[in-house]
């Protein structure tokens, strides 16, 4: 925890508590990035929204980008199929799960589901493995 600031990470969890909200509240749906991205492949007649919610993500990263002092920085010489295999699996994890990790986590356990409950837990337990897995057993560090 060499990079932990508790501020911008409060402000950053009541941005997306309030999109949450907000999103509930006006169009009466959950915030999940999986079914909302599923909604555009298979576009019914109301899903503009759908667009607007992840132009929203997009355009805060980007403004996030632009006034952090200290902005990301993209990792570089990081191994090209290490990357493809933890996108596929993280998508044949959405789909096996029933949502991704924003559904589950924030939408989920705030609505007190035991799946969603035990979903972010195995979300959790997973990425532990994982960083263990590529930085004790496979030794690569970035």
């Amino acid at each position: 925890m060499e990079n932990f600031t508790p501020i911008s990470a409060l402000l950053g969890g009541a941005l997306i508590g309030l999109s949450v909200s907000i999103l509930l509240l006006l169009n009466g749906r959950m915030a999940g990035i999986s079914g909302i991205m599923s909604g555009l492949i298979k576009p019914t007649k109301h899903h503009i929204w759908r667009f607007l919610f992840l132009g929203g993500l997009i355009i805060g990263a980007f403004i996030f980008q632009q006034l952090s002092p200290d902005p990301l920085v993209l990792r570089e010489n990081y191994p090209f199929s290490l990357i493809i295999i933890g996108g596929f699996l993280v998508g044949l994890g959405t789909k096996m799960g029933s949502g991704c990790t924003s559904g589950h986590g924030i939408c989920g356990i705030a609505n007190l589901s035991v799946r969603s409950i035990a979903a972010t837990i195995t979300f959790m337990l997973s990425g532990m493995l994982t960083v263990f897995i590529i930085k004790h057993i496979l030794g690569l560090t970035a």
